[in-house]
Parts: structure tokens; sequence; C-alpha cells
């Protein structure tokens, strides 16, 4: 893999939030945003036009919190909610959740170290601090869905979630880039998850750059290290930005 090139005026910006943006934590809410992150990311999306999106598994309203005041193009939930340029939301119908929020909260109950998260549209069950406990989670949440085409399990880093089938991050980058600002641009995407890779199949065969932050295998052509890592190459692309005349679109060269 390559270390990604800077970007351009006629970019597009897609970047995933926890392992990428800021550095993953014990718990979802234990994380933190550096300092210098908002302002950072609020100038590269004049930069670019307006042309960058926050696509994560959180809710877009918790990302909103973390990146206050800044009120980004969103998609949350893997792409179950997506808030557009012109701030309008779109949300899939909520699933009925009741039997899997029954079973992880119980699951919770009987072993210690498993946090349950409630999201919109989806629930979430950490392991991260027992991770001994992986097959127990993978096992018990697949068997309450198996009759239930409707709902998906997704693997992230330890961490199983029961969502809506049939959208994720990449139906999510796919969507934005049918509309202004972000159409006809060239995309970058940045993620370090198993989650990320629907967005790296949508990105790389438009031609843009899909990045793998941190280890393991990736569709990504192109890799940062961490969280640090994709801070400083973004720190370095606004400079580049900054530096580089800005022209209409279309204009020739």
């Amino acid at each position: 893999m390559q270390t990604p090139p800077s970007l351009t005026r006629d970019a597009a910006l897609f970047l995933d939030f926890d392992g990428t943006l800021v550095a993953i934590a014990e718990t979802p809410e234990a994380i933190d945003v550096p300092a210098a992150l908002v302002p950072l990311l609020s100038d590269l999306s004049d930069l670019l036009g307006g042309a960058l999106a926050v696509v994560s598994g959180r809710q877009i309203d918790v990302l909103d919190r973390f990146l206050a005041p800044l009120r980004l193009p969103a998609a949350g939930e893997h792409g179950v909610q997506r808030r557009d340029f012109e701030g309008q939301m779109q949300e899939q119908r909520a699933p009925d959740l009741t039997e899997v929020l029954d079973t992880a909260n119980e699951l919770a109950r009987v072993y210690e170290g498993l946090l349950v998260e409630r999201k919109h549209a989806a629930i979430a069950l950490h392991y991260r601090l027992a991770p001994q406990l992986e097959a127990v989670c993978r096992d018990a949440l697949a068997r309450i869905i198996a009759d239930q085409p409707q709902l998906e399990l997704l693997h992230g880093k330890f961490v199983f979630e029961v969502k809506p089938a049939g959208v994720n991050k990449g139906t999510a980058i796919d969507a934005f880039l049918r509309e202004a600002p972000f159409v006809g641009r060239t995309p970058f995407f940045a993620g370090d998850d198993t989650t990320d890779e629907h967005g790296f199949a949508v990105v790389q065969p438009r031609g843009g750059v899909a990045i793998k932050v941190g280890s393991g295998p990736s569709l990504a052509l192109h890799r940062l290290d961490s969280p640090r890592a994709v801070f400083e190459w973004l720190v370095e692309a606004r400079k580049v930005l900054a530096d580089s005349p800005s022209k209409p679109r279309g204009t020739p060269e």
C-alpha cells in the first residue's frame, strides 16, 4: 500500500470517525477529540466548497455533539441516516429490534464487560472490555436474526451490530456523490474498520482514493498508520489546498 496523495480542489472528502479521526477508546463516550480537529475540518470543508462528509457508525446527533459547533454533511449508523449538504435528513425507518435488544441486554447482565448501545435503527454490542466473549456475542445475535432477512449482523472492531440490511457506508457515499457539492469530484475516503470496506469498494472504481487506517487486509490501495497520521495528512492537505488557486468548476486546464 502507498501513502495517499494530497487532496486537490476537485476532491470530495469522506472520513470515518472512530479509529480514523479519533483514537478508539474503551467505551464510545470515552474518546478524546483533539482540540485542533474541529477547526481543521472546518477549514477543509471551506477549501473543498463544502464537499466534506463524515461517514460513521455513530448516530449523526452524536457526531454533532463531538464536533460542535460543526454540522457537516454526514452519514450515521452505516448509512441508515444521512444528512446532505443542505441539512436535509434522510433516515430509514427503524425495524423492530425488541428481541435483539432483549438478547443483548441479557448478555450484558450475565457477562461482565459487555456494553449495549441502542441507536435509532440498530443495536450495537461492544465487547472491547471482554474480548474473550466474541463468539458468545456473535452466536447469540446471529441466532436471533437468523429468520429476519431485513436485518444483518455487522462485525466491527470489538463490536457486533444488528442493523437494517442493504445499507452501508458505500451506499451512503454513492448517494453523496450524486448530489452537489460532491457530484463530479474525485472521492477520497479514509476508514479503519471492516465496515469501511464497502466505502472503499465505491470510491476506487470511480478513480478515487481509498485509505486504510491502521493494520489489516483491505481493498484500499493507500494506508495511514493511525488517527494521528490521518490528522497530519489532513493538516498538510489544508496547506496544499490553501496554496493552490481555486478556479470555477468546469474551467479548462
